[in-house]
């Protein structure tokens, strides 16, 4: 957490208060949240000071900043990292603060520490290994026919991974999987023609759905730039919903681990046969469904860091 559809909402909501503005000066309160400079606190703030910012746009789960000369910085929020316009974090999660010239602010609050800033000539530096974007118009289902063929991992940690497919998360590949009728164990080389056009159709739908809900709070991890919680939370499936009826047939939810991951999956909708032959059956979200808050098992999304000590079994969920 968080994951494509958070991220793209904090791009667009950000956007029309920093393009065009000047970066008059950054304060970094944590070395280490520099991943490059590694760590050089003064070479960051003389690359990004007197830069006019002219773009801001997504790459996975990554925030992309443009600046006038070609050079770029870039965000991951990872677990529990926050663009905000305003100071409405907790003073000591804050870790950089940057001046902007109309006399606004940015401010990047991370709790946990598991954000980073890069400031790069190149973003392929760091963007370079990410897999194809899962909205882009590239994205066909001929195209996710390709990438599964000769897969033999199952779907779940498949997905997860950003080589693979940028930007799904935890919360977004269970989702994706119910909305497909496909079971999170099933290997994806199995995957006939017809369920391949369905995963693709629900990998859409569902991201599209979140952006539209402007991106899942759980816990209050994840805030839109002004402070606001995003809404998709109240319309989830299956993810968190582990003892509540599944929305379609009312089978309960069940929840275990696969590929080392929290996974939400409804017994009944996603079948494993016999033989170890893995099938399910597929459908939209009736609107009520979409909208009908589900239940306080509430869980947040994924980052690729060890659990910490204290936290509830869903923050260890978003912690893996």
């Amino acid at each position: 957490m968080p994951e494509l559809p958070e991220v793209e909402t904090v791009v667009r909501e950000l956007r029309p208060h920093l393009v065009g503005r000047v970066i008059l000066d950054a304060h970094v309160d944590w070395a280490r949240i520099i991943a490059q400079p590694a760590e050089d606190i003064p070479r960051f703030r003389a690359g990004v000071s007197a830069h006019t910012i002219v773009g801001l746009t997504r790459r996975g789960k990554y925030v992309i900043l443009g600046l006038h000369d070609a050079r770029y910085v870039l965000f991951h929020l990872r677990m529990s990292g926050r663009l905000l316009l305003s100071a409405l974090g907790q003073p000591q999660h804050l870790r950089t603060v940057f001046d902007l010239s109309d006399g606004g602010r940015l401010f990047f609050y991370c709790q946990r520490k598991f954000g980073r800033v890069w400031l790069v000539d190149d973003p392929d530096v760091v963007l370079g290994d990410l897999g194809p974007e899962p909205l882009s118009a590239a994205f066909t289902s001929d195209a996710l026919r390709v990438l599964l063929r000769d897969r033999r991992a199952m779907l779940k940690p498949l997905l997860l991974n950003q080589r693979f497919v940028a930007g799904l998360g935890n919360i977004y590949v269970d989702e994706s999987l119910f909305r497909a009728g496909l079971h999170p164990r099933r290997a994806a080389n199995t995957l006939t023609a017809e369920e391949i056009v369905r995963l693709h159709d629900a990998i859409q739908s569902v991201l599209r759905q979140a952006i539209d809900h402007h991106g899942t709070t759980f816990d209050g991890m994840f805030v839109r730039p002004q402070g606001e919680a995003g809404r998709q939370q109240e319309g989830l499936s299956v993810y968190g919903q582990a003892g509540s009826p599944c929305p379609r047939c009312g089978t309960t939810v069940e929840r275990s681990i696969v590929g080392g991951r929290g996974t939400h999956y409804c017994p009944q909708c996603q079948v494993m046969l016999p033989q170890g032959k893995l099938m399910g059956r597929s459908f939209a979200p009736d609107q009520d469904e979409r909208s009908r808050p589900r239940g306080d098992g509430a869980r947040s999304s994924e980052i690729g860091e060890r659990p910490q000590p204290g936290l509830s079994p869903a923050m260890e969920d978003a912690a893996r």
